[in-house]
């Protein structure tokens, strides 16, 4: 609870809203839309996969609020946590076993429970990604393969997140455009690009209705999960329990990051705009970015005693590559 309370702090930052620019005023009208999706009449059957790390129970949470827990599936191979139990209190529903390696259960999975979208969320981050590359190759992106020819034989809406990961030294910056160079250093990132190109592909060939946002360090008050900017939310917990933080980035290292409302409801935006209404098929996404220091003197400001060391290790040249 003191976590969730001092990931706030954060808000410090935020400058101007997040930026979804796939929307124009237009379209913010009732009578723009093509179907009303606020309406209780529309409800669309949605599996949600890798639900257990930072998204999916907030996500799945969401949608149930919007359109009932019993339309929201959340699945994954592992046993729901206690953290995560708690947090579908509020809004429960179901939870199944499925792998996203696993291309046949997948599909009895989208039969029997007449599945309209699939939000896919496994994968690998950037970090554990590079501890493990044989691995991130099977789960990034056979995976990602299982999921993009899945929504193509059933005509599902497909939501594959993407990364600021999936750029490289290369990208120009600030503002780093929709369609430019993508040289990325790491397989998190290799394996966005890969599934970025397939599903555009899978759109132009086959009319899959592929959605894809490339999002940036997300900020929550659950445990980080193994990405480059999960300092940002590891901070937190240490400096609660310890008054100190050893950071693996340096100091002045800026990264972009995302308050974890402004990615759900993006999300969700994005999922319900028309086809007609999108230029593209991938967006970048953004809201904020700081560095290590920056954020440091923000906390030390509610909490004087805090204290920061620096101790880059490998992942300060993801964190470089990446922007």
């Amino acid at each position: 609870m003191l976590c969730r309370r001092a990931v706030r702090l954060i808000t410090s930052f935020r400058r101007h809203p997040v930026r979804t620019s796939w929307l124009s005023r237009q379209y913010h009208g009732k009578n723009e839309w093509e179907f009303d999706p606020t309406d209780s009449k529309y409800s669309p059957r949605i599996l949600i996969t890798g639900s257990c790390g930072q998204l999916g129970p907030v996500m799945a949470q969401y949608l149930r609020s919007k359109y009932g827990a019993g339309n929201v599936i959340m699945s994954d191979i592992i046993k729901p946590s206690k953290e995560i139990a708690r947090d579908a209190v509020s809004v429960p529903g179901p939870y199944i076993f499925a792998d996203v390696l696993d291309f046949k259960g997948l599909q009895k999975i989208v039969v029997m429970h007449r599945i309209d979208w699939i939000i896919h969320f496994s994968a690998l981050l950037s970090a554990v990604g590079e501890q493990n590359v044989p691995l991130a190759v099977r789960v990034n992106i056979e995976g990602a393969h299982n999921v993009i020819e899945l929504a193509k034989q059933y005509k599902l809406k497909l939501f594959l997140p993407s990364t600021i990961g999936a750029f490289g030294p290369e990208s120009p910056r600030n503002p780093t455009p929709n369609v430019t160079i993508q040289r990325p250093k790491t397989i998190y990132g290799v394996s966005k690009v890969h599934a970025e190109l397939m599903g555009e592909y899978y759109h132009y060939r086959f009319g899959l209705d592929f959605r894809c946002l490339r999002f940036p360090g997300v900020i929550s008050g659950d445990p980080p999960g193994g990405g480059t900017t999960d300092y940002a939310v590891a901070i937190f917990f240490d400096i609660l329990q310890n008054k100190k933080f050893e950071c693996y980035l340096r100091p002045d290292t800026r990264l972009p990051m995302m308050h974890i409302e402004d990615c759900k409801r993006a999300i969700w935006e994005f999922m319900i705009t028309p086809e007609d209404a999108l230029r593209r098929r991938v967006y970048n996404v953004t809201a904020m970015s700081f560095t290590p220091e920056e954020l440091m003197t923000a906390i030390k400001k509610h909490i004087p005693s805090a204290e920061i060391t620096y101790r880059p290790d490998s992942r300060q040249l993801i964190g470089q590559c990446q922007y």
